[in-house]
């Protein structure tokens, strides 16, 4: 599908991926519209083979008793990617990621956030943990969110080319497994900023056993992509 005036950009990975939260299932995609993540979209790796189609590569029993480490869970520290050619306007990083992924006290930490962390007092970070925010175009601002500690690899005010690295998938802020977040929105404050529709360029989609390239679209929280660049 794609949503009316969408801006088209790439897709910012690379391999296999889903989207478990994507404007393609619901808008918002987030169930709020807070900090411009009304078109915003998560993405992880999982094993589509094994039952369950869990995102790490261990028994369930480890991640449900005693919890998974980072580097057992398939897309964490995979590059990210600049969507579109533009300047980096803002970027926070080192903050810490926590070293183990576990359903209960990730849950926790989301809910105690919730609770009890005011963005304007106590800072964006508890939140988005690690992030970025560049330039697109005039009032279009691409926001990378939850990325790994001390993985940024871009400054504020450089510019960057599409296709280009700029950091790393982590486990910081509120998530509850590695992944990236990602959307667009039409201001660089993530306080008072919309959200902007978007749509990738083209990315590969496996339907009825096969791959099929789809163009200008957006996934559904169902669908198995990919995209190599």
């Amino acid at each position: 599908m794609k949503i009316d005036n969408s801006v088209i950009v790439d897709f910012p990975l690379r391999g296999e991926w889903v989207s478990p939260n994507t404007p393609g299932k619901k808008i918002p995609s987030h169930g709020t519209e807070q900090f411009g993540q009304k078109y915003a979209f998560d993405f992880l790796q999982i094993d589509w083979g094994k039952k369950g189609m869990p995102f790490f590569n261990t028994n369930r029993l480890q991640y449900f008793f005693f919890g998974v480490p980072l580097n057992k869970c398939y897309c964490w520290g995979k590059e990210v990617y600049a969507p579109c050619d533009g300047r980096v306007v803002q970027i926070e990083d080192g903050y810490k990621e926590r070293h183990i992924v576990h359903l209960v006290s990730d849950l926790f930490f989301v809910f105690k956030n919730a609770l009890t962390i005011n963005p304007k007092k106590d800072g964006l970070q508890h939140v988005v943990g690690n992030y970025i925010i560049m330039e697109c175009q005039n009032n279009v601002f691409a926001f990378f969110a939850h990325l790994q500690k001390n993985s940024i690899s871009v400054s504020i005010g450089q510019s960057v080319k599409k296709g280009q690295i700029v950091g790393r998938v982590g486990h910081s802020g509120n998530s509850t497994a590695p992944h990236l977040h990602f959307h667009l929105m039409d201001s660089n404050d993530l306080l008072t900023a919309k959200g902007i529709p978007c749509a990738f360029r083209e990315y590969d989609l496996f339907q009825d056993g096969e791959w099929k390239i789809v163009y200008e679209a957006v996934p559904s929280d169902k669908d198995r992509i990919r995209f190599n660049g």
